[in-house]
């Protein structure tokens, strides 16, 4: 598997770019800006974007997908719970002081289960909200991965003082979809360091 990972907006959102060597069909995940440095990426790996999945419609994980979606033709999945989120984001721009982007109903939904897979790489969606009430992770049982979108950080987890925040469903959506994983299963949060769920159950302040 090609796994990219590229800070991406004045947030530093993790876009991740997931493709098949074969063939070389590929996943983006939360492309919050910097469109063109992600289709460099692509370019340079020889991908073609097939989906386009945004874990949460916060302006940072969610603001490049129509740019991105125009360029490759590949379909903006995310859960319409979020929606109310979408409605908001001339407010979620002004909060950053950046122009309201332009950002599109989902192409299909993500739900609890659906499986997302491209020829040769596949996995399935886990429903977490908390942080987001349309919030959800990518399981790549596979590669031992999980991508988490502001779920779940490297000894933190998402903040739910924003609209749409729920603190106890957050608590609930970790304890239940998230350290019921493997302990060895890579987490790739939406932003800053990678971490493991072995090392969330043991140290996270938040969940012991």
């Amino acid at each position: 598997m090609i796994h990219e990972i590229l800070p991406v907006g004045m947030l530093q959102c993790n876009c991740s770019i997931l493709g098949d060597e074969a063939s070389r069909e590929a996943i983006v995940v939360d492309p919050g800006d910097d469109i063109p440095r992600i289709m460099a990426l692509l370019q340079k790996h020889n991908l073609t974007v097939k989906q386009i999945l945004i874990t949460h419609a916060h302006i940072d994980h969610i603001a490049g997908a129509a740019r991105l979606k125009k360029l490759t033709g590949a379909p903006i999945l995310y859960n319409p719970r979020d929606l109310p989120l979408v409605k908001m984001m001339d407010m979620q721009a002004g909060w950053l002081g950046m122009p309201t982007p332009e950002v599109l109903p989902p192409d299909d939904t993500l739900e609890e289960g659906r499986v997302i897979a491209i020829t040769g790489l596949s996995g399935s969606i886990l429903f977490t909200p908390g942080h987001t009430q349309g919030s959800v992770c990518l399981h790549l049982p596979a590669e031992n991965l999980l991508l988490a979108g502001d779920t779940l950080f490297a000894g933190s987890v998402g903040r739910t003082d924003l609209p749409g925040g729920d603190g106890p469903a957050l608590i609930r959506s970790i304890h239940s979809k998230l350290l019921t994983l493997p302990d060895a299963t890579v987490v790739v949060p939406g932003h800053g360091p990678k971490t493991t769920i072995g090392e969330e159950r043991e140290t996270n302040p938040f969940l012991i």
